[in-house]
Protein backbone atom coordinates (compact mmCIF):
# COMPACT_ATOMS: atom_id res chain seq x y z
CA UNK A 1 0.00 0.00 0.00
CA UNK A 2 1.23 3.12 -0.99
CA UNK A 3 1.37 6.11 1.62
CA UNK A 4 2.53 9.56 0.94
CA UNK A 5 2.76 12.02 3.76
CA UNK A 6 3.56 16.09 2.87
CA UNK A 7 4.75 18.34 5.22
CA UNK A 8 6.64 21.72 5.08
CA UNK A 9 3.15 24.14 4.73
CA UNK A 10 2.75 27.48 6.41
CA UNK A 11 2.43 30.64 6.51
CA UNK A 12 4.67 33.10 4.55
CA UNK A 13 4.95 36.76 3.35
CA UNK A 14 4.63 37.70 -0.33
CA UNK A 15 8.20 36.87 -1.91
CA UNK A 16 9.31 34.56 0.92
CA UNK A 17 10.11 30.59 0.37
CA UNK A 18 9.33 27.02 1.61
CA UNK A 19 10.13 23.69 1.04
CA UNK A 20 7.49 21.27 0.93
CA UNK A 21 8.43 16.98 1.47
CA UNK A 22 6.33 14.52 0.46
CA UNK A 23 7.67 11.23 2.10
CA UNK A 24 6.51 7.66 0.34
CA UNK A 25 6.63 4.71 1.41
CA UNK A 26 4.84 1.29 0.16
CA UNK A 27 5.92 0.49 -2.54
CA UNK A 28 8.44 0.48 -5.33
CA UNK A 29 8.92 3.63 -7.08
CA UNK A 30 11.33 3.18 -9.60
CA UNK A 31 8.86 3.98 -12.39
CA UNK A 32 6.74 6.05 -11.14
CA UNK A 33 5.79 9.76 -11.57
CA UNK A 34 5.99 12.26 -8.83
CA UNK A 35 3.69 14.81 -8.73
CA UNK A 36 2.63 17.72 -6.85
CA UNK A 37 -0.97 19.45 -7.33
CA UNK A 38 -2.38 22.54 -5.38
CA UNK A 39 -6.38 23.08 -4.29
CA UNK A 40 -7.00 26.70 -3.30
CA UNK A 41 -10.73 27.49 -2.27
CA UNK A 42 -13.75 26.83 -4.55
CA UNK A 43 -10.88 25.98 -7.38
CA UNK A 44 -10.27 22.34 -9.04
CA UNK A 45 -7.02 20.86 -8.14
CA UNK A 46 -4.41 22.05 -10.24
CA UNK A 47 -1.08 20.37 -11.94
CA UNK A 48 2.24 22.02 -10.26
CA UNK A 49 5.11 19.89 -10.94
CA UNK A 50 5.92 16.46 -11.59
CA UNK A 51 9.04 14.46 -11.33
CA UNK A 52 9.70 10.88 -12.95
CA UNK A 53 11.19 9.23 -10.49
CA UNK A 54 14.09 6.99 -12.39
CA UNK A 55 15.61 9.73 -14.36
CA UNK A 56 14.53 12.44 -12.65
CA UNK A 57 13.28 14.49 -15.47
CA UNK A 58 10.53 17.10 -14.68
CA UNK A 59 7.86 19.07 -15.63
CA UNK A 60 6.24 22.20 -14.35
CA UNK A 61 3.03 24.50 -15.00
CA UNK A 62 3.82 27.72 -16.51
CA UNK A 63 2.75 29.23 -13.25
CA UNK A 64 5.76 27.93 -11.82
CA UNK A 65 8.27 27.71 -14.07
CA UNK A 66 11.48 29.76 -12.72
CA UNK A 67 10.17 30.03 -9.37
CA UNK A 68 9.52 25.77 -7.69
CA UNK A 69 11.87 22.96 -8.42
CA UNK A 70 10.98 19.53 -7.59
CA UNK A 71 13.29 16.95 -7.29
CA UNK A 72 13.36 13.51 -5.39
CA UNK A 73 15.81 11.82 -2.69
CA UNK A 74 15.88 8.20 -3.95
CA UNK A 75 17.56 6.95 -0.51
CA UNK A 76 15.01 8.74 1.48
CA UNK A 77 12.00 7.84 -1.13
CA UNK A 78 11.49 11.76 -0.26
CA UNK A 79 9.52 14.20 -3.06
CA UNK A 80 10.38 17.73 -2.39
CA UNK A 81 8.74 21.28 -3.87
CA UNK A 82 11.40 24.15 -3.42
CA UNK A 83 9.18 27.34 -3.85
CA UNK A 84 10.56 30.77 -3.94
CA UNK A 85 9.53 34.31 -4.44
CA UNK A 86 6.02 33.03 -3.66
CA UNK A 87 2.67 34.98 -4.13
CA UNK A 88 -0.76 35.34 -2.66
CA UNK A 89 -2.52 33.12 -5.65
CA UNK A 90 0.19 30.42 -4.54
CA UNK A 91 -1.97 29.67 -1.58
CA UNK A 92 -4.03 26.56 -1.21
CA UNK A 93 -3.49 22.93 0.14
CA UNK A 94 -0.47 21.67 -1.71
CA UNK A 95 -0.74 17.32 -2.48
CA UNK A 96 1.72 14.79 -3.53
CA UNK A 97 0.28 12.19 -5.96
CA UNK A 98 2.06 9.31 -7.10
CA UNK A 99 1.44 6.57 -9.90
CA UNK A 100 2.55 4.21 -12.80
CA UNK A 101 2.17 6.92 -15.34
CA UNK A 102 3.03 7.32 -19.24
CA UNK A 103 4.73 11.41 -19.40
CA UNK A 104 1.66 12.61 -21.20
CA UNK A 105 -0.66 12.28 -18.99
CA UNK A 106 1.28 13.51 -15.26
CA UNK A 107 -0.78 17.05 -15.71
CA UNK A 108 -3.82 15.20 -14.93
CA UNK A 109 -5.10 14.52 -11.51
CA UNK A 110 -7.11 11.46 -12.22
CA UNK A 111 -4.72 10.19 -13.56
CA UNK A 112 -3.27 9.23 -10.23
CA UNK A 113 -4.46 6.79 -7.59
CA UNK A 114 -2.05 7.69 -4.41
CA UNK A 115 -2.35 10.80 -2.67
CA UNK A 116 -1.08 12.29 0.78
CA UNK A 117 -3.20 14.48 3.15
CA UNK A 118 -2.30 17.84 1.63
CA UNK A 119 -0.66 20.67 3.34
CA UNK A 120 -1.58 24.30 3.73
CA UNK A 121 0.12 27.11 1.98
CA UNK A 122 -0.61 30.54 2.52
CA UNK A 123 0.80 33.53 1.20
CA UNK A 124 -0.34 36.68 2.38
CA UNK A 125 1.53 39.75 4.30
Amino acid sequence: QVELVESGGGLVQPGGSLRLSCAASGGSFGSYVMGWFRQAPGKEREFVAAIKWNSGNTVYADSAKGRFTISRDKAKSTVFLQMNDLKPEDTGVYYCAADNLIWSSIRNPNRYDHWGQGTQVTVSS
